[in-house]
């Protein structure tokens, strides 16, 4: 199923649709972090999805670390909420998302890197590289926030 982020674009589809999701900056012992190529719109990606009905919203962070990368998670802190009402993202099943998005801080625990149906490609890249990845500003804002080592989260 394609995707299409927008962001304060008179011409976006109006949301039918409220999620509440979680994603995960994980870092390796080198501080490179993890990104994962999406398959519905080609860009890069923090790991992360919808929150279930039996899910915490760390434990939404964890599972989805581990769907999507086939890498287990501790989560070791927040960077941050975003909720953001300018940003929908508009499926081609129907649905037009506004997201509700935790971001969580996280370290590998175990696990062994594996591409899910999800991406096309998954790595761990080095601060002084993201700005070479093409990624959605939302995304990239959720990575700076983490790189700025604050002492509180963001809310927004």
């Amino acid at each position: 199923m394609a995707r299409t982020e927008y962001y304060d674009d008179p011409d976006a589809p109006a949301p039918n649709s409220l999620v509440v999701a979680a994603s995960a900056v994980v870092t390796d012992d080198a501080g490179r972090i993890l990104l994962q190529r999406r398959t519905d719109s080609g860009l890069w990606a923090l790991p992360g999805g919808g929150m279930e009905m039996d899910d915490s919203l760390p434990g939404a962070a964890v599972r989805e670390v581990q769907e999507e990368t086939g890498l287990n998670v501790e989560i070791t802190g927040l960077v941050g909420t975003y909720t953001d009402p300018r940003h929908v993202i508009a499926y081609s099943d129907g649905e037009v998302r506004r997201q509700f998005n935790v971001c969580f801080r996280a370290r590998v625990v175990g696990g062994v890197l594996t591409i899910s149906d999800e991406s096309t490609e998954l790595r761990f890249v080095a601060p002084d590289a993201l700005d070479a990845l093409p990624m959605h500003h939302t995304q990239r804002l959720r990575i700076e926030h983490f790189l700025e080592n604050r002492g509180t989260p963001h809310l927004g």
